[in-house]
């Protein structure tokens, strides 16, 4: 379910009718200020019932952290007035890509035959191995967005301050801050090394950079993570318009979690 972007009078489908360099580049053009919404529930529960017609006999839905979104919970009142579609929402308490890899590990375990029980247990166990730490440029996008308050952003900007975010509850939250963007990557680059460095599973990792239109920037920290990890697998990706949305120009981002191609899902 592709979710809106607002800006202005106009509503935007995730990767359909707008990307993450388009939305930027509609802010340099003096575009209002962009704002995201939930998936309507007409059309949700219109899907709902799709494949309940098509004879689905349960629905798995991964859902954005509901600690940023309301999209969870409002599935979990569908699947309360609605049980004949046996919906089970499930909250990554995690973001795009990260989510993604869920959902196809979900998908692998449906394959294998495993009930919606089965698949939310090792879901749970999956989900407990993600971890992400990221820095974003300028904190307006995060206060205006109500993911941090007026007051830390006006401090942010006027004393150039990056902030060190990370995911805490579902939630994010500034565990640090400092001075510049080139320490504020290299410090979040040392903190991947001392928490990874204490994972038993931390040969069976899969990490990530994520940027928002910052190519370069992302380049530099995957010639760090291969140095770092040889062998592991490395994934580079721009935030999706909706988290851009939030997070905002030349924000940036490593993360980890178990590779589910390394892990039983068979029972």
């Amino acid at each position: 379910m592709p979710i809106p972007v607002i800006i202005g009078d106009k509503e935007y489908l995730e990767d359909i009718n707008i990307t993450a360099e388009q939305l930027f580049e509609s802010q340099r053009q003096g575009a209002a200020f962009p704002k995201t919404s939930q998936p309507s529930m007409g059309k949700m529960i219109e899907l709902c019932n799709k494949l309940h017609a098509e004879g689905y006999e349960a629905i798995i839905d991964i859902t954005l952290s509901g600690g940023i979104s309301g999209y969870n919970e409002t599935l979990q009142n569908i699947a309360r007035n609605n049980p004949e579609y046996h919906l089970y929402p499930y909250d990554s308490k995690i973001t795009v890509r990260l989510q993604g890899y869920l959902v196809l590990a979900a998908a692998r375990m449906i394959k294998n035959g495993l009930t919606p029980e089965q698949i939310i247990k090792h879901l749970d166990e999956i989900r407990a191995t993600i971890d992400e730490l990221f820095v974003v440029d300028n904190l307006k996008n995060l206060s205006r967005g109500g993911r941090l308050s007026n007051a830390s952003a006006f401090i942010g900007t006027m004393l150039h301050i990056k902030p060190l975010l990370t995911f805490k509850d579902g939630k994010i939250v500034a565990f640090d801050k400092i001075r510049s963007m080139k320490r504020a990557v290299s410090k979040i680059e040392s903190i991947a090394l001392e928490r990874t460095s204490k994972l038993d599973y931390k040969d069976k990792l899969r990490l990530f950079v994520f940027h928002s239109n910052d190519a370069k920037q992302a380049a530099g920290i995957k010639d760090f993570i291969s140095e770092n990890f040889p062998g592991l697998p490395i994934d580079v990706a721009e935030f999706s318009p909706v988290i851009a949305t939030h997070l905002g120009e030349k924000s940036i981002a490593i993360a980890w979690m178990i590779d589910i191609d390394k892990i039983d899902l068979t029972k």
